[in-house]
């Protein structure tokens, strides 16, 4: 039944020693009235309205905040047929795929516009989603700014699986989502749901929701899916055209989306799960969960885990705000670390350095019960939007 009041409705959490705001944002979450139950990922950490890490279930109900601002976040993975010693001995060839065919930053596009069937849905779901055709045909095919990335490293797998014998192939790994059209709607949205529920309490306020069964509420879900969809075309048109710029065939494809909200069965019921920064685990499902730029990932298959509603971590989880990595970390420092690891970074913002984010070991350790680790991923090119610092001298 619903969770009538602000009586909190059951949840879980993995991992221990998570950030205090992240678990008292988990706390007010599941004492929505709409709340039906929640689970805390072990790579949590303080964000707007949901916590990054949080899972919540809903009846009959979507909360912008608890999707996320970038909608439809996602990763994506191709394994290539490329000899792996191709990318320490051709570097330059690889980062040039990586420079001539994507775009990184806010406001990022081509001159010339790429192409994808996306641009040929019904994107006049909404006022808001047909004002915003043009702005995302623009950005079509580009990632963002912050921990958005495009990076070529080593899969290895340690037996067979996926398709693929065991052994260690060079893999293409993307990270980001809806672009500026994303943020947008995840806006808009948030606030016509403040709008009505003014008396929510001021620590609920960002979780304001929209009933599925009003006019607002079906437009943002029209947006959301849509944002989807336009979401997996930006990774599919960076992996293609590196994968043609290289002249190369693709041997796998693995993606999830890890900031968005699913219709699904859960305890013989049907329920809204909003996965903000969490990956879909259910039983056999395969996902992607990112490291940092300089510890490993890994490709991971669902336990199907029924107190976190079939999910799990989406990486390692910031240690710290951006504004603090800033202060604590120097490129001269991390450019070390990065020539120990064997890891060349074309590009990103100081904030990004691997201090500043959590042990994925420990992170995967906290959540064994919830997906198996079937592959492992090290990054050794990597690309993200260039911060008000640069990495080069």
């Amino acid at each position: 039944m619903k969770n009538t009041g602000y009586q909190p409705a059951p949840w879980k959490q993995w991992g221990h020693d998570l950030e205090a705001g992240a678990v008292e944002q988990m706390k007010n979450a599941v004492r929505l009235p709409v709340a039906y139950r929640g689970a805390l990922m072990p790579d949590a950490h303080q964000g707007y309205g949901l916590p990054i890490g949080g899972v919540l279930a809903t009846d009959n109900a979507v909360i912008p905040y608890a999707v996320g601002v970038d909608i439809a976040c996602r990763m994506k993975m191709t394994v290539l047929d490329l000899p792996p010693a191709e990318l320490r001995k051709k570097q330059r060839r690889f980062i040039q795929a990586i420079e001539d065919e994507c775009r990184f930053g806010v406001g990022a596009k081509f001159s010339s516009r790429r192409r994808h069937p996306v641009m040929d849905r019904d994107w006049a779901a909404g006022p808001l989603t047909k004002q915003l055709k043009d702005k995302a045909w623009s950005q079509l095919g580009t990632s963002g700014s912050g921990n958005h990335f495009v990076e070529f490293g080593l899969l290895t797998l340690s037996q067979d699986d996926l398709g693929l014998v065991a052994g260690s192939y060079l893999a293409l790994l993307s990270h980001s989502g809806s672009r500026g059209a994303g943020n947008q709607i995840a806006t808009h949205y948030s606030r016509l749901a403040k709008k009505q529920h003014p008396k929510l309490p001021r620590e609920l306020g960002q979780l304001a929701w929209l009933d599925l069964d009003s006019d607002a509420g079906q437009e943002y879900w029209a947006a959301m899916e849509l944002m989807g969809h336009y979401a997996a075309a930006n990774h599919q048109i960076i992996h293609r055209q590196i994968a043609k710029h290289l002249g190369t065939q693709v041997l796998l494809d693995i993606e999830n989306h890890h900031n968005f909200a699913w219709r699904e069965s859960h305890d013989g019921r049907r329920l809204i799960v909003h996965r903000k920064g969490a990956t879909p685990a259910g039983a056999g499902v395969l996902g992607i969960i990112p490291g940092s730029m300089a510890s490993p990932g890994f490709v991971v298959r669902g336990r199907g885990k029924s107190e976190s509603l079939h999910s799990a971590a989406h990486g390692a989880g910031r240690r710290m705000s951006r504004k603090q990595a800033k202060k604590k970390f120097n490129w001269k420092d991390a450019r070390r670390l990065l020539q120990d690891r064997g890891v060349v970074l074309i590009s990103a913002g100081l904030d990004e350095v691997p201090w500043a984010y959590k042990d994925i070991e420990q992170v995967m350790k906290a959540q064994q019960d919830l997906v198996e680790p079937v592959a492992r991923f090290d990054p050794k090119l990597v690309k993200m939007a260039p911060g008000h610092e640069r990495p080069e001298d």
